[in-house]
């Protein structure tokens, strides 16, 4: 397959993902457990990561799966990888705890440390963003036909998403720098979709994060005209080290200008 139809299947599974997800999600109650990092995980997480890994499997059998909920695999082992598929398959498990709906299914294909496709779905809101290297970046809503995302030039009032979740003071040093902005409060890597749909001008993310969280999102921006990048102004890179941790980075539109010193 070509990477605009690999695409295309693979938005057809982070659909199926998101509904297994939705059967719990709408059940009366749903146990919430924790891991070694303190961090939430529920039947949703784990019923999501089987749906994705079992398809993507069938689909393409020659490329290797890391999932957020796959066992940990040491880097001298995924360093041989050139090819792999990165998976979040409950990106805003608080939020799917808080029931607002803001949290979405993340799949990206790696090819040599950088996303060349990304899906992300948000199954309450019905919408999927989607994208693959040269073919641009698409939003389809329910049963509409797919619209493709341009993000938008920067205005007089600066409009600026942060986490809903994580905020904190390293967000409020960032916005000192616009004289005029809004500030959108909102759950999971939806924060950069609104980047790329041209809604947002800038998601500042200026804390822990993992790779699995950003890459879907990431080739999403990139191919709608913007840009996530580090601190330094370098395009995020995957499966270079023996950490899965991000560096701090920010998500802007197209030819923005901002200070970097946080």
């Amino acid at each position: 397959m070509d990477l605009e139809e690999l695409s295309l299947a693979v938005v057809d599974i982070a659909q199926a993902a998101g509904l297994a997800i939705m059967q719990i999600y709408e059940s009366a109650d749903f146990e919430v457990e924790h891991k070694e990092d303190h961090s939430p995980l529920t039947a949703a997480d784990l019923a999501s990561h089987h749906t994705i890994v079992e398809a993507l499997q069938i689909l393409t059998p020659q490329y290797p799966i890391l999932s957020e909920e796959s066992a940990a695999l040491p880097f001298a082992e995924r360093s041989q990888w050139q090819t792999y598929w990165l998976v979040d398959p409950l990106d805003g498990t608080r939020e799917f705890i808080k029931r607002n709906g803001e949290f979405s299914v993340l799949i990206a294909l790696i090819h040599n440390h950088e996303p060349v496709l990304g899906v992300v779905h948000a199954p309450v809101l019905h919408k999927t963003w989607y994208a693959s290297l040269g073919n641009g970046a698409y939003l389809c809503s329910k049963q509409n036909e797919p619209e493709p995302l341009q993000v938008r030039e920067r205005g007089e009032v600066v409009t600026v998403v942060g986490s809903r979740s994580h905020a904190g003071e390293s967000l409020n040093e960032f916005l000192k720098q616009f004289e005029h902005y809004e500030l959108i409060s909102m759950g999971s890597i939806l924060k950069a979709c609104l980047v790329a749909e041209g809604k947002a001008d800038f998601y500042p993310r200026l804390g822990a994060t993992s790779e699995w969280d950003t890459a879907a999102a990431q080739i999403i921006v990139e191919e709608a005209g913007g840009r996530m990048e580090d601190l330094q102004g370098q395009a995020l890179r995957y499966n270079s080290k023996e950490s899965l941790l991000n560096p701090h980075f920010i998500v802007s539109g197209n030819n923005y200008c901002f200070e970097r010193n946080y």
